[in-house]
């Protein structure tokens, strides 16, 4: 069997062993698993309830008529089916997770310890202030940390994510600017902007203004400052920016937007490469929402959960939104009513029900007492030296737009290494499937042909680094020598094959219905 330098079966043994059948449908330790619906069989479970005689009265005609649809298993059913779904996961615990623009940073398990504490884990937001005590002290913190870290003079602790950051920052922009009785309407917004920023823009009742951007992967900024008048409400930037690349000009665009009564909202998203750097409030921010669990380490991906203060300026402090936790004495206390606000306080409202996400908060204050300051900055710039290291060593190899002066926390690749072969910028990253790596972030940002953003992140050592780097090298230099074979059908090694993703996006099959499985002979 064809071997590669690192003693293991080479592509050219992958597509040779591609069709191999096995009468189980499994592959070794990869299981072929069934929808847990078509695993289950009916009167089987894993406890014993005893029946209980409910009169029809105690119900009140809500009594079920028919069975209720779950599938019945054992407990030893479930375990393994679960088990065998989650060898089918790619995680930041299996390997090193490319996805740029994600921060797909390790997650330390002292975090995960603490979240668990009791008193943390176990209590409820409508429990009486009195004994959240400790819980409320714990924010408290944690808001000391985020102000100092960034030279802002409040934060808002309650949005739930970076998208309801952004919104609570242009919520409390547009309160202060309806407290100076003028109605601006537009917000500026870069080309390669996340996508949530126009999106949140327009959700706030803005018009979404587009600013292109340079050559070089910046913000055009004469561009922008040409487009700021009267009626600019405030400027949308992200910094680092989605390039991977720190925005020179960024002091001086918040000036202008300043100078014409605007206001400056950064996109904090990319803070995992200047914290402990740089403070956003030095480059005359006045709104910036920061991801914990990008930047502090707590889980991330699968739809949640997430967290996103909102660091505010002492131009934007007072119309933070409700709740405000307060001194009041030796004691915390939550303001959830405007009857009992502080002098100064004009909150725009509230975000959500409660307080945020007390479990975020506990695994990001672990992470920052754990590191301490220090050790926050060695993080951003570890991870700076990461994304260079990656940078300087595949540019030869894979097209970077950017590749000349050094990146920041990620490195942005495009296509153009790819023409003339036959082999697409999706066709490269399934291949990545088969080589044991999730893709990195494909075809963003939008400005970049092709893109291939990818962030290491510090949590990766220099042979973690260099296995990877071996690989997309390899990769290229198959791709460059126009082996579509290799490519097109990837991946082999996945539990599923190539899906259309369009139809899947387009129609989705969201509801299982029961279908006749072919009976054993007997």
């Amino acid at each position: 069997m064809p071997m590669n330098a690192q003693g293991r079966p080479s592509a050219a043994a992958a597509v040779e062993r591609v069709d191999l059948a096995t009468i189980s449908g499994d592959r070794g330790l990869d299981h072929e698993e069934p929808l847990i619906f078509e695993l289950g069989r009916e009167g089987v479970t894993g406890v014993d309830i005893p029946e209980v005689q409910l009169s029809a009265a105690r119900l009140d005609g809500q009594r079920r008529c028919a069975p209720i649809g779950l599938p019945g298993l054992s407990e030893p059913e479930v375990v393994r089916h679960y088990v065998r779904l989650s060898r089918m996961n790619y995680a930041i615990d299996a390997g090193l997770y490319p996805l740029g623009s994600c921060t797909m940073k390790h997650n330390p398990r002292l975090n995960e310890k603490m979240a668990r504490l009791s008193g943390f884990g176990d209590i409820h937001p409508l429990q009486p202030q009195q004994t959240v005590q400790g819980a409320l002290a714990l924010i408290s913190e944690l808001m000391r940390w985020l102000t100092t870290l960034t030279g802002m003079p409040a934060v808002a602790m309650s949005p739930k994510a970076g998208a309801h950051g952004e919104l609570c920052g242009l919520l409390t922009i547009r309160a202060a600017l309806d407290a100076r009785g003028e109605n601006r309407t537009r917000i500026l917004v870069p080309s390669s902007a996340h996508g949530t920023n126009p999106a949140t823009a327009a959700l706030a009742g803005f018009t979404v203004d587009e600013v292109p951007a340079t050559d070089d992967g910046h913000v055009d900024a004469d561009a922008l400052e040409a487009k700021l008048d009267a009626d600019v409400a405030a400027i949308m930037l992200t910094n680092p920016n989605t390039c991977g690349l720190f925005e020179p000009r960024i002091k001086e665009l918040a000036d202008a937007a300043h100078k014409i009564g605007g206001y400056f909202y950064c996109d904090g998203a990319n803070f995992n490469a200047i914290a402990g750097r740089v403070r956003p409030g030095d480059l005359g921010v006045d709104a910036m929402h920061i991801n914990l669990h990008k930047t502090f380490s707590t889980p991330h991906g699968g739809g949640g959960p997430g967290a996103g203060p909102v660091v505010l300026s002492a131009a934007l402090a007072a119309y933070a939104p409700l709740p405000l936790l307060m001194h009041d004495g030796e004691r915390l206390r939550l303001v959830e009513e405007r009857g009992a606000l502080p002098a100064g306080a004009k909150p725009f409202g509230r975000m959500c029900a409660f307080h945020g996400q007390m479990g975020m908060f506990v695994g990001a204050i672990s992470y920052m007492l754990s590191h301490g300051a220090d050790g926050i900055r060695q993080a951003s710039e570890d991870a700076v030296l990461s994304a260079n290291y990656i940078l300087a060593s595949l540019k030869d190899v894979v097209s970077a737009p950017f590749g000349d002066g050094p990146c920041m926390h990620e490195a942005l690749f495009d296509d153009s290494f790819l023409q003339g072969s036959g082999v697409t910028t999706l066709d490269f990253a399934k291949a990545m499937i088969d080589e044991g790596y999730h893709p990195m972030t494909m075809y963003f940002p939008l400005v970049v042909h092709g893109a291939m953003l990818i962030e290491p992140t510090e949590s990766e050592s220099k042979e973690s680094l260099d296995r990877f780097i071996h690989v997309m090298r390899g990769l290229a230099e198959e791709a460059k020598a126009a082996k579509r074979e290799r490519f097109e059908g990837a991946p082999y090694y996945a539990p599923r094959r190539r899906l259309d993703e369009t139809l899947a996006a387009r129609k989705p099959v969201l509801r299982w219905r029961r279908r006749e499985l072919p009976q054993a002979a007997e």
